[in-house]
C-alpha cells in the first residue's frame, strides 16, 4: 500500500471525512470503468459504486492493509454488484437507452477510413455484451475480471473470496456458456 493511502486511510479512520474523499477521487474513475462491465448501464455501474464506498467507509475500520486498499475496494465493488444482478429481474431492451447507445459506438479514428468497420465493430461489441448479460452473475465476474481486465487468478481470487480451483472452474464454465450463447445469436440471425 502505497504511504499515502496508508495516511489517508489512518486520517479516515480518526473522523476526517476529507481524506476518505481523497481516496474516493484517487479511485472513482478506475473503480466505475470496471464495474460497468459488470453492471447492464452507466446508472447501475454508478449506484455500485457509490454503494461500494458507502461501505467501504462504514468498514474502513475492518482494513488490515494486507493488501492494497483499491483491492479492498474493489472486491466490496464487485460483491455489490454480483449482489445487485442477483435482486434484478431479466429486462429485455428493445433499443439502447441514453448512455448505452454511446457505448456502442466505439471511436476507432484508425480504422474509419474502412467503410463499415465501426458498423461491425459495434455490432459484434452488442453481441458480446448481450451475450455477457445472460450469464450469471459469478460467470459474468470472472469472465470481466480475466479476459477484460487481464487480472491474475490469485487477484481474482483474493478480490472473490473463493479459492483459485474455483476461479478457473467458473472461468471454464463462463467462457463454455458465453460461447454457446453466441452460437446461439449467430443461428438466429440466419
Amino acid at each position: 500500500m502505497s504511504a499515502d493511502d496508508n495516511r489517508l486511510i489512518t486520517e479516515a479512520r480518526q473522523g476526517n471525512t476529507a481524506a476518505f474523499g481523497e481516496l474516493v477521487s484517487r479511485y472513482q474513475d478506475r473503480l466505475f470503468n470496471t464495474v460497468l462491465r459488470l453492471a447492464n448501464n452507466a446508472e447501475d455501474a454508478r449506484d455500485v459504486v457509490q454503494e461500494a464506498f458507502l461501505h467501504a467507509y462504514q468498514s474502513l475500520h475492518s482494513f488490515k492493509g494486507d493488501s492494497l486498499f483499491f483491492t479492498w475496494l474493489y472486491r466490496i465493488a464487485v460483491n455489490t454488484a454480483i449482489s445487485m444482478k442477483r435482486k434484478q429481474r431479466p429486462v429485455l431492451r428493445i433499443q439502447p437507452s441514453g448512455e448505452d447507445k454511446n457505448a456502442i459506438d466505439p471511436v476507432d479514428p484508425a480504422e474509419a477510413s474502412q467503410p463499415g468497420h465501426a458498423i461491425e465493430m459495434a455490432e459484434q461489441e452488442r453481441r458480446v455484451h448481450e451475450a455477457l448479460s445472460k450469464l450469471s452473475a459469478e460467470h459474468r465476474a470472472v469472465l470481466v475480471m480475466k479476459d477484460m481486465e487481464g487480472m491474475k487468478y490469485e487477484e481474482m481470487a483474493d478480490i472473490l473470496g473463493v479459492p483459485v480451483g474455483t476461479i478457473r472452474s467458473r472461468l471454464h464454465r463462463a467462457r463454455l456458456e458465453i460461447r454457446d450463447i453466441l452460437i446461439q445469436q449467430d443461428k438466429r440471425e440466419v
